[in-house]
């Protein structure tokens, strides 16, 4: 087999790694990558902001309203006019959100964190830089993709 076919096959084996994550993530609670983090950033920051979110995962406001509505709509979130400033809606758990939590596994993505941060730095560096390569071999450069392994809802920046 050829380097670049052996590389293609482990790429192919990352996707699919996360297709199927995200298919028992969502057989088991009926929630998406997305929608599990936006809760678990809503758990930690109690009261937090739209924009705050959309920041904090790299995601537009819009991508993040949709998932709130989602979420809203099952009963896991409310949101709320603040009372220091009438112009800014807190976002808040629900117990059905809170619940969602924590029965939820761990993120696919936490699996990596764990492995990639007890590699030594210079193999970080490197991982970086070849993962960095392939996304713009792959004309990916400008894709604008939230740091959570999931299939599909890639958004394309204006």
């Amino acid at each position: 087999m050829k380097k670049y076919e052996s590389l293609l096959v482990s790429l192919r084996k990352v996707i699919r790694a996360i297709d199927l994550y995200s298919k028992k993530l969502s057989k088991e609670t009926g929630l998406t990558s997305p929608q599990l983090i936006v809760l678990q950033h809503i758990s930690n920051s109690d009261g937090v902001m739209v924009k705050d979110i959309a920041t904090n995962i790299n995601l537009s406001s819009a991508t993040v309203t949709s998932i709130l509505d989602r979420l809203e709509a099952r009963g896991f979130l409310i949101r709320e006019r603040s009372v220091v400033d009438k112009r800014k809606v807190e976002l808040h758990l629900t117990d059905e959100g809170a619940a969602a939590i924590k029965e939820s596994p761990t993120l696919l993505q936490q699996h990596f964190i764990t492995r990639f941060e007890a590699m030594e730095e210079w193999e970080q560096s490197q991982m970086l830089a070849t993962m960095e390569r392939m996304a713009m071999m792959m004309d990916a450069s400008d894709i604008d993709a939230a740091p959570m392994l999931q299939v599909g809802g890639i958004q394309t920046t204006e």
